[in-house]
């Protein structure tokens, strides 16, 4: 699956670059924030010195954002997504992942509403990972 890039998005993605100096993965615009993907081991880096790198790039912006570190392994991935959530246990059952939440508001942090948390989460692993078929939170 081949991603194709908006002009804003990849000077969005420069200027992350530029003030991080870590290694971009991918980056995906969303409603009210835009989530970077670092390389593996990169997310110290891309956050900065108290987060110094976070509030300039919001700054920047004018929107929230997210960073996560890349892992190429499916769970760790995906714990790193649902951060600062708080993943109790998860499971793989073939190619769905379990995840239990530490409360019922955490559980109902990670679906949201009409499940569109739970569906952004699952379209974005599946973009690195594309035999999963889809998360559940129990």
């Amino acid at each position: 699956m081949k991603t194709k890039y908006n002009t804003e998005l990849l000077k969005v993605m420069t200027l992350f670059e530029k003030i991080t100096r870590a290694r971009l993965k991918d980056s995906f615009e969303n409603k009210d924030k835009t989530l970077f993907i670092v390389q593996q081991g990169q997310l110290r880096q891309a956050l900065g010195k108290n987060t110094m790198n976070v509030k300039k790039i919001e700054e920047a912006l004018g929107k929230k954002i997210k960073i996560i570190e890349f892992s190429d392994n499916l769970a760790t991935f995906i714990k790193n997504l649902m951060y600062p959530l708080k993943i109790i246990e998860m499971e793989q059952q073939g190619n769905t992942i379990i995840v239990k939440g530490a409360d019922t508001k955490t559980k109902g942090l990670m679906i949201g509403a009409k499940a569109q948390n739970l569906r952004n989460y699952e379209e974005i692993a599946k973009k690195y990972f594309p035999e999963l078929e889809e998360i559940k939170v129990i």
